[in-house]
């Protein structure tokens, strides 16, 4: 009976021991890439915290975050290896923002990796009226990249570099000074306290959530087990669209949800690309690239949009002049009710396809009547459905009575 039992049960014995020696080989290579000994695995700080990480209710929190990330996840990864920064700091941005791209601190840090706007410009994001390239996934990542290289060829260890990422390389210097020496252990000293309480904590949160990130049998055994293959799926494409391109017009085009477009493009503040620029970069799922080369394409009715921020003496009239735009449709494209206006109220301008012309003709507009459908206002214009619409940025077919639609450009 013994015998047939030791059959059952040793596979299983066997099984759990290989799992146990993968996840700690895992471990040990994690901490190697950090620079960091062995024997961090048995800091009480970090272990509270991988603990606390891997209660229920914060292990849903944890891989719900990882879940709503999908998209880029494997972009940061694959920018990291390229840039021969780790992977595990990945797991820096998490710690950072909980990977949500409209993160902001109260220090006016943005995005994944909560650039201040002094350092963001500093390794090339760009950030004006028009974008805030913080927000952007692929380009803060490189920025990011860029960054931690540097404070490791600085400080030549990368849970250095991930330390100074949070209090500042200055401060950092001086801590290993006063220290006399750089070693981690010696630097997390809870009594001498040589560098601040939330960096002591910081490398150990980053570590923790890599732990359990890395941990394959945790994920096995919870509802998160998808996520083991979608590390190496493409997720995202970049595509050039002309200036002033609206990404309601690219969400029809390629049949994509426009919120969710908007979601992976945060880093512009409008629902357009900037006017200053020829070809501007925004992303699209990887799925969805054939789409875009297929049905993508330069519409002559392509407006170019600029910011006005109202100032004292401004009226709308003074302001259709200014840009050669008619005031209604000023009006129109901002959804203003009536035409007061508001010091330092910020106006979308479509310029670029409008040309002032003394009186608006009234044959490029329809004013819609009780009774009008889409249909009925293409059959008696003879302007397909889908025109009207992609020049009004209609995303369904319902208008409203009293609605202006432009028939022509």
């Amino acid at each position: 009976m013994l015998r047939y039992f030791l059959i059952l049960i040793l596979p299983i014995i066997v099984y759990a021991n290989l799992v146990y020696l993968s996840n700690h080989n895992k471990e040990l290579a994690l901490l190697e890439s950090f620079d960091i000994s062995s024997s961090f695995l048995y800091d009480p700080i970090m272990n509270d915290m991988l603990v606390k990480n891997s209660a229920m209710d914060r292990n849903r929190y944890f891989f719900k975050a990882m879940n709503e990330a999908y998209l880029f996840i494997p972009e940061i990864k694959s920018i990291l290896t390229h840039s021969e920064v780790p992977q595990g700091f990945l797991y820096l941005a998490m710690a950072e923002s909980n990977f949500s791209i409209k993160a902001y601190s109260k220090k006016r840090a943005a995005g994944l990796w909560q650039f201040m706007p002094g350092t963001a410009k500093r390794y090339g994001l760009k950030i004006d009226e028009y974008v805030d390239e913080r927000r952007d996934p692929i380009k803060s990542t490189y920025a990011a990249a860029t960054y931690l290289k540097q404070l490791h060829g600085r400080f030549g260890k990368w849970y250095l570099a991930a330390i100074a990422y949070n209090c500042g390389g200055g401060r950092l210097n001086r801590a290993i000074n006063k220290a006399g020496s750089d070693d981690l252990a010696v630097l997390l000293d809870e009594d001498k306290k040589y560098i601040p309480k939330e960096s002591r904590n910081y490398i150990r949160k980053i570590i923790a959530l890599a732990l359990i990130g890395n941990n394959e049998q945790l994920l096995l055994s919870c509802e998160y087990e998808y996520l083991l293959n979608r590390s190496n799926a493409n997720s995202l494409q970049a595509v050039s669209l002309p200036s002033g391109e609206s990404l309601q017009r690219v969400a029809q085009l390629i049949a994509f949800p426009l919120d969710d477009l908007q979601k992976l493009n945060r880093h512009l503040k409008y629902d357009f690309t900037p006017p200053y620029s020829d070809k501007y970069d925004i992303y699209i799922p990887y799925g969805k690239l054939s789409d875009f080369k297929q049905k993508y394409f330069k519409s002559s009715n392509t407006n170019t949009y600029k910011i006005h921020i109202v100032t004292n003496g401004d009226n709308l009239s003074y302001i259709g002049k200014k840009y050669g735009i008619p005031y209604k449709v000023i009006m129109d494209f901002n959804k203003l009710k009536n035409s007061k206006l508001k010091l330092k109220q910020k106006l979308i301008i479509p310029v670029g396809a409008y040309k002032m012309k003394e009186k608006v003709d009234a044959k490029a507009y329809h004013l819609v009547k009780k009774g009008d459908s889409l249909e009925s206002i293409s059959k008696a214009y003879k302007v397909s459905i889908y025109n009207i619409k992609l020049i009004n940025q209609l995303s369904s077919s319902l208008i409203k009575i009293g609605a202006r639609l432009k028939i022509y450009e």
